[in-house]
């Protein structure tokens, strides 16, 4: 499958060279740093040259690539270059160019042990971290339990050891959220969803299974599995997870047993040792916001904008969300910015091009507002601004936009041991933007409707008058009292208005 792995660093030097196959030559080193490395405009992850194809990853300062001859399967090649990634956190930290050059010997050692012939093995770091030390030197309990290794290396739990022992047994579990927002300046949802992730941190002794139950739909009607466990002050955490949520796109750790899952919509799984990302979901209906703002911009002229931001917590008076930023971009001409907040500080980057409102503490149900000016200097060849949108970023504790609610954690060992189980949830901003296109279009239209209202008004007056004097003329030569004609004219004067083009052209007949 793989022909080779190569690591530089930012420069271009290679750190790492390890080829599986013969045929990958060193001088595609220098073919892929020529090409891609000192090449700025090339943005794709995916190089093919003739019958070799590049495939990298950038972490830290680093190039993580892949060579390949073969059509492989681009997914698993990226999936791969993730899990190296992973593993070079776990053993030295932080996986940079300084830790490659310090550690380039254990580097290898994990290559070659993870990779069979360029074909992927055991990515597992429990496992591996079992016979292949910080040292690169086998530790003795490896050596004595090599047929445990044999057994995870090629079976079931390649990702927990058996002989794990804790004197406080507990599970830790984070509910962490990311909803994506694209709102009007009106307030009208465009675009909403969220992206949650289960991290689960398990200190737990032996080879403990666990059950882990949520609100989805399909679990909602099943009486034995409603009494929620562990942090009891969760099921406080948001209202909407009193009822049931749908999940989509939901994918799970290796340690999931899917048929349970697929049958009893019940998570049980063996969990690893330490952290680890149980499971993956999306959520699109039924999303609770938990902010609202109203964005006013008004261009006076070309050298003045005004801008009207309002912010509302919708989550509960006792919650409040922390670090909360609020950016509002500005004109590329912007010389001075003056602004006004409720609460907070306000502050102009000109080197972002935008003002930049932090709350470091929002609580719920308030609102807030910042009024500011921008003060803009002519340009002789000013473009036209481009209006991106507000951007909005928070962290808020006990909390979920999907209503994703952890109703029970349980835990079965065969010593029947107590554990502690906690709960938390968590959510964030993801893409959280307010559009101003909209504002801008909503400002022209009120204007422009304004004219227009004006001006049919000009015209229903003006047609009025001229036929209020014709009436006139005509009564004063019959001799009829003009009082009387003139307020039979105006009892009709709606009716005549839906005609009333026809009424101005022939006024003076």
């Amino acid at each position: 499958m793989l022909s080779g792995i190569l690591i530089f660093n930012q420069k271009g030097e290679n750190l790492i060279f390890r080829a599986f196959r013969n045929d990958c030559r060193p001088r595609l080193a220098d073919v892929f740093r020529i090409q891609v490395i000192s090449n700025a405009q090339v943005r794709s992850p995916i190089l093919t040259l003739g019958s070799t194809t590049f495939s990298h990853v950038k972490h830290e300062n680093i190039y993580l690539v892949a060579v390949t001859k073969s059509n492989a399967n681009a997914a698993l090649v990226f999936e791969f270059l993730y899990r190296l990634v992973g593993l070079g956190k776990a053993y030295f930290g932080k996986f940079d160019e300084e830790a490659v050059k310090n550690n380039f010997v254990l580097v290898y050692e994990l290559l070659d042990e993870i990779l069979d012939f360029g074909y992927p093995q055991n990515t597992e770091t429990d496992t591996l971290k079992m016979y292949i030390t910080t040292e690169g030197v086998k530790s003795e309990r490896a050596m004595e339990d090599s047929s445990k290794i044999t057994m995870q290396a090629t079976g079931a739990l390649s990702w927990r050891r058996a002989d794990i022992k804790y004197r406080k047994n507990e599970a830790f579990v984070d509910v962490i959220e990311d909803v994506n927002l694209l709102m009007s300046a009106t307030g009208t949802v465009l675009r909403a969803d969220v992206n949650g992730q289960i991290i689960m941190r398990a200190y737990l002794s032996g080879t403990p299974e666990c059950k882990f139950g949520l609100n989805d739909r399909l679990t909602l009607g099943e009486d034995h599995l409603q009494q929620p466990s562990g942090n009891k002050a969760g099921a406080k955490a948001t209202r909407a997870a009193a009822g049931s949520v749908t999940l989509e796109d939901c994918q799970f750790h290796q340690c999931v047993k899917l048929g349970k899952f697929d049958t009893d919509r019940i998570i049980s799984f063996v969990p690893p040792d330490g952290e680890f990302e149980l499971m993956r979901y999306r959520a699109t209906e039924n999303v609770n916001l938990p902010f609202k703002v109203h964005a006013i911009v008004n261009e006076v002229g070309k050298t003045k904008v005004e801008y009207s931001i309002a912010i509302r917590a919708n989550y509960g008076s006792k919650l409040f969300a922390t670090n909360v930023v609020v950016r509002i971009p500005t004109p590329l001409n912007t010389a001075r910015i003056t602004e006004r907040t409720s609460q907070g500080k306000a502050k102009y980057e000109p080197e972002h091009n935008n003002i930049v409102w932090k709350i470091p503490r929002f609580t719920g149900q308030s609102e807030y507002v910042l009024s500011a000016e921008a003060s803009l200097t002519s340009m002789t060849n000013q473009k036209a601004w481009s209006r991106p949108p507000l951007n909005l970023s928070f962290s808020l504790l006990m909390f979920t936009s999907s209503g994703l609610l952890v109703r029970y954690l349980k835990v079965f060992e065969k010593s029947n041991y107590s554990s502690v189980k906690w709960v938390r949830y968590m959510t964030r901003a993801g893409n959280y933007e307010i559009s101003r296109d909209k504002i801008h279009q909503e400002l022209v239209s009120y204007h422009e409707n304004k004219k227009e209202a004006k001006a049919r008004e000009s015209a229903r007056s003006e047609a009025f008058d001229k036929l209020r004097t014709l009436v006139a003329r005509v009564c004063n030569s019959r001799r009829v009292d003009p009082d009387n004609a003139i307020s039979a004219i105006a009892s009709v004067r709606d009716l005549l208005l839906s005609n009333q083009q026809y009424w101005i052209d022939n006024a003076e007949y």
